[in-house]
């Protein structure tokens, strides 16, 4: 999906709902060994002042004691926590208001848009509009009850809920994967009165929309052999270990296809993903663009521009002339020539086989040599 419809997704949800309670909420990964980073007091646990671009950034302070293996498995599970954590998020929702869960859906409607960003230390955190509708969806008002603050806690407790359990699987132990204790709500202002408004989120989720994992430094395409990491010297240390644990661990789970998403640092979700009816469907966005493509090749064209766009209309651009039938002399020729050889050959093989019949094999392969 092009980059621009990404943005229009979250731009066309917030922007046509502007009363509904929505917050934009930002769920992290646990800690999995302190790293190298730029604390509100300036200075890192090594005792440097690191600079924006400092490549130290995210990696671990002590390579042999952070949980490489917890790393790539969270990232891996990534976008079955989320999962659970939109199933929880109804029924905190619920709780609060209540209700059960099938009589929410009768008065109140959850929605969400979320998109998918990798930090310097390799670990994927999601972005999302989260916002309450009527039951009908964005075109119906939301109950009294759903407020901003009910949001905002239910998504608090929602995260602080949700686990994905992951088996013991040979020397690997087994562990339950979290969200991280670092969730941010934001109330998204209509108006601009509040202090993160819609323009201000849409212009949030364009700048992530272009960043992926290699940001981290990895490679942009899958890895067939861990041999080929030795063929990219400028590879960091601490993603190549990422990448390593990928691999250490493709065996011991082998449904989770580790290393055929080793390049990814294990996570194997989508970039971006929305709740049914948090805005329109991506297959209009797609026929939308088809048609700006079409009308602007109408104009570089020269074509008119006032055409019928109804259903039904045609627009021809090209028509068939008459070319002739049949061979050209040269064409006839060769169609010829081709025709003979098939015939000759047809008929010195039917007389090698009467040969066969008559003088035996040696005689006949013989004749048909001469």
């Amino acid at each position: 999906m092009p980059r621009w419809q990404r943005c229009d997704l979250f731009a066309q949800g917030v922007g046509t709902v502007r009363d509904h309670p929505r917050v934009f909420a930002t769920l992290t990964a646990p800690s999995f060994g302190p790293v190298h980073n730029r604390p509100d007091s300036g200075r890192c646990r090594c005792g440097a002042r690191h600079a924006d671009d400092d490549s130290a950034l995210g990696t671990a302070l002590d390579p042999e004691r952070y949980d490489y293996a917890g790393a790539v498995l969270w990232n891996n599970h990534a976008g079955d926590l989320w999962r659970r954590f939109t199933i929880y998020l109804r029924r905190e929702i619920a709780t609060r208001a209540g209700l059960t869960q099938s009589a929410l859906k009768d008065v109140c409607r959850v929605s969400f848009g979320k998109v998918a960003e990798f930090q310097k230390r390799g670990a994927v955190h999601f972005h999302a509009v989260v916002r309450l509708d009527g039951p009908d969806g964005p075109d119906s008002s939301p109950p009294a009850w759903a407020t901003v603050v009910l949001l905002d806690d239910a998504i608090r407790a929602a995260a602080a809920r949700v686990s994905v359990p992951v088996p013991t699987a040979g020397e690997f132990p087994a562990r339950s994967l979290r969200w991280g204790s670092q969730v941010d709500v934001q109330p998204i202002g209509a108006l601009g009165h509040e202090e993160l408004t819609e323009q201000a989120v849409a212009s949030y989720v364009a700048k992530y929309a272009t960043k992926a994992a290699e940001t981290t430094g990895t490679v942009d395409r899958r890895i067939g052999e861990l041999s080929e990491l030795d063929k990219l010297p400028g590879l960091p240390a601490h993603t190549r270990r990422l990448i390593e644990a990928c691999w250490d661990l493709d065996d011991a789970y082998p449904e989770r296809l580790l290393a055929k998403w080793a390049h990814m640092l294990g996570f194997r979700g989508h970039f971006s993903t929305k709740s049914r009816r948090y805005s329109t469907t991506l297959g209009a966005l797609r026929q939308v663009r088809a048609d700006y493509r079409a009308r602007q090749e109408r104009r570089e064209r020269g074509l008119l521009e006032d055409l019928d766009e109804t259903e039904g209309s045609t627009l021809i651009l090209a028509h068939w002339t008459y070319a002739g039938h049949g061979h050209t002399p040269g064409e006839s020729w060769l169609a010829q020539t081709i025709a003979r050889d098939i015939r000759l050959n047809r008929e010195t093989a039917r007389e090698a086989i009467a040969d066969f019949d008559t003088f035996g094999e040696e005689e006949a392969w013989a004749a048909v040599a001469a």
